[in-house]
């Protein structure tokens, strides 16, 4: 399963609540889509964390980073080597 398969399933499952899937682009922005909101954006770390093996710093949590599935996987591809 590639990097954001793995991010919009979490997504879908544990902050949406869909059992349809992630039905936006990779590109969407969650913030200004309402995807994921301030308490989401620390859950998507500890997952980061947890289920791909990335140790996130407080100062890399940021919307470059953070905003879409496409930046979330781009961070994770930096961070993994």
């Amino acid at each position: 399963m590639t990097i954001e398969a793995q991010i919009k399933d979490y997504i879908a499952k544990n902050l949406l609540f869909s059992e349809d899937g992630f039905s936006y682009s990779d590109d969407t922005s969650f913030l200004q889509e309402g995807i994921v909101d301030s308490v989401g954006i620390m859950e998507l770390v500890a997952f980061v964390e947890d289920q791909l093996g990335v140790e996130v710093e407080d100062q890399e949590i940021v919307p470059d980073n953070f905003d879409s599935v496409s930046r979330l996987a781009a961070y994770v591809r930096r961070k993994s080597g």
